[in-house]
């Protein structure tokens, strides 16, 4: 079967995910569902409703593009994350990062050490919450637990 990720250059899926990345990032930050209220981009809205399991980090507490900070091994590093739900009745954090890969497989390392060092830097300021990583492949809206 012939799909656009065989018919793209290394280069073009660069540069395509690039792109789709950064329209998907704008517009997933606006979308909240929460009980009747909803907010953002209709399509993107009705695409999460058929994954249930993506539902709870689309709550109006949910927080997006959150900046943080800190020493990871020795070294100082900036990050924004895409979407954090922290509860602090159960010492909980959940973070959901956004990917656009037609391929998992392509940078699947770099993306588990990228939620790893977010986890290591919310885990300095949060030592006694649970911390939990995700994925959302928003070519096919599946979720991914990470760690």
């Amino acid at each position: 079967m012939t799909t656009l990720h065989n018919i793209l250059s290394d280069s073009e899926k660069r540069v395509y995910a690039t792109d789709t990345g950064t329209k998907m990032h704008a517009l997933l930050q606006h979308v909240v569902i929460d009980k009747e209220f909803e907010q953002g981009d209709q399509r993107l809205i009705q695409k999460i409703k058929q994954h249930p399991e993506l539902l709870r980090f689309f709550v109006k507490t949910a927080k997006t593009e959150v900046p943080i900070a800190g020493i990871v091994q020795n070294k100082f590093v900036s990050r924004r994350i895409d979407r954090l739900l922290m509860s602090d009745e159960l010492k909980t954090i959940d973070i959901l990062d956004y990917k656009t890969d037609l391929c998992h497989d392509t940078y699947y390392g770099a993306y588990v050490a990228q939620l790893r060092e977010y986890a290591r830097l919310l885990q300095q300021i949060y030592p006694d919450y649970t911390i939990k990583t995700h994925i959302l492949w928003t070519h096919d809206f599946s979720l991914e637990n990470i760690i």
